[in-house]
């Protein structure tokens, strides 16, 4: 079913030879470039695996949530190594006069023979301290010549690294997508989904139309009289510790003013397109649907007295009191990516821009005690893969 990615990662050859190479930066991004295809691997093995509808959801949520933890560790591969060969070209700017010298001289004693260089119309003596002179300039140029050749073949493997990434990337695109889409029907199929209590539609629906903001919508379902039973962990617990749900980078953290001067009480993430967003916690879906401006809402509810919020999702899965695992696909962000024959080269060129570059949808996120808003920042474990904005 997704045979074609597993083919495209066989593409890797260049990851091959970065443990017998020193460990510069550029080989370091080979090897992340490496971990990354091993996780994806790893996921299309699951998925042959997968048999039963919850056991297919389970595997296609680890096939795109291995994808997408291989793409943000190549993304950050590609991003340091195109630091380092920016670097080594600031380099070779600031010595080109230096470096045409010793290009210039290392060119003069290759081409010129030995008897005539070391002749000199002053006599012996004087071809004495000339001969003298050349054994001791010669190693510098040598030295200087193998620092040179070093740092290209480090500017080299970059481009390698970029190149095979890009094909790679291309040729897999069209099975991840396919991923998506049997997840998409899978969760829709799946019928052994626990449910904590019925839906009350029209208490909901009354909520829904009489709320004028998401605080308000929030702290009416906090009121609504629910009894969802005692927590299935304790979630206090996991204070400092929670996963994010959703592969990006933080371009606002809590209470912070946007352009307009608008402030939220939550994170505002900037994902890839197509992302995927899973519950970083046991919980029961308290709402899941349309709200206002926000695209497609999703409220779930970790333990008594605890909301959690994902707003501007495209798709939402689940019904109204289901039960969620931690880790649990709750939906997916919107926006397409580039085709197939672009995909690869667009990625590598907003990798190396770095920051939101390639990540257009913004998931919002928000987590609530009560009537009170709680600052992510003390719940979540920020990690390389969601990242703080970049200055």
């Amino acid at each position: 079913m997704l045979r074609p990615l597993a083919l495209a990662l066989a593409t890797w050859a260049f990851v091959g030879g970065a443990a017998a190479q020193p460990m510069t930066p550029a080989n370091q991004a080979v090897a992340d470039a490496e971990d990354a295809a091993a996780l994806l691997r790893a996921a299309l093995g699951q998925l042959a695996d997968a048999v039963a509808a919850d056991d297919q959801v389970l595997a296609l949520t680890e096939v795109i949530r291995g994808y997408e933890l291989g793409l943000a560790a190549l993304r950050d591969g590609l991003r340091q190594a195109s630091a380092r060969e920016a670097e080594l070209r600031d380099r070779f700017e600031a010595q080109r006069e230096r470096l045409g010298q010793v290009l210039g001289a290392m060119t003069a004693l290759q081409q010129s023979p030995e008897s005539t260089m070391l002749l000199h119309p002053a006599g012996a003596l004087a071809n004495a301290r000339s001969a003298m002179i050349l054994s001791a300039v010669t190693p510098g140029l040598r030295a200087e010549a193998e620092a040179l050749q070093a740092d290209l073949d480090e500017i080299a493997t970059v481009r390698e690294l970029q190149a095979n990434a890009a094909g790679m990337l291309g040729a897999g695109l069209a099975s991840v997508q396919e991923a998506r889409r049997l997840l998409v029907s899978a969760t829709k199929d799946r019928s052994s989904m626990p449910v904590r209590y019925a839906e009350d539609p029209e208490e909901l629906q009354e909520l829904h139309a009489a709320a004028d903001s998401l605080d308000a919508f929030a702290d009416g379902i906090a009121r609504m009289e629910k009894d969802v039973g005692a927590p299935m962990e304790d979630f206090e617990s996991a204070r400092g510790n929670l996963p994010l749900p959703v592969i990006g980078t933080i371009l606002r953290p809590y209470d912070e003013p946007d352009a307009a001067g608008v402030r939220r009480p939550g994170w505002v993430i900037a994902t890839p397109p197509a992302a995927l967003v899973q519950t970083p916690w046991p919980a029961t879906i308290r709402y899941r649907g349309p709200f206002l401006d926000y695209g497609n809402v999703m409220i779930v509810e970790p333990a008594r007295g605890y909301l959690v919020i994902f707003a501007g999702l495209a798709q939402v899965f689940g019904e109204v009191g289901d039960v969620l695992k931690a880790g649990d696909p709750v939906g997916l962000m919107g926006g397409t990516e580039a085709p197939a024959q672009e995909f690869g080269s667009q990625f590598v060129t907003d990798a190396v821009r770095g920051g939101e570059a390639g990540r257009s949808e913004t998931l919002y996120l928000e987590l609530r005690q009560g009537n009170e808003t709680l600052d992510p920042a003390d719940w979540f474990v920020l990690n390389p893969v969601v990242e703080p904005q970049q200055d």
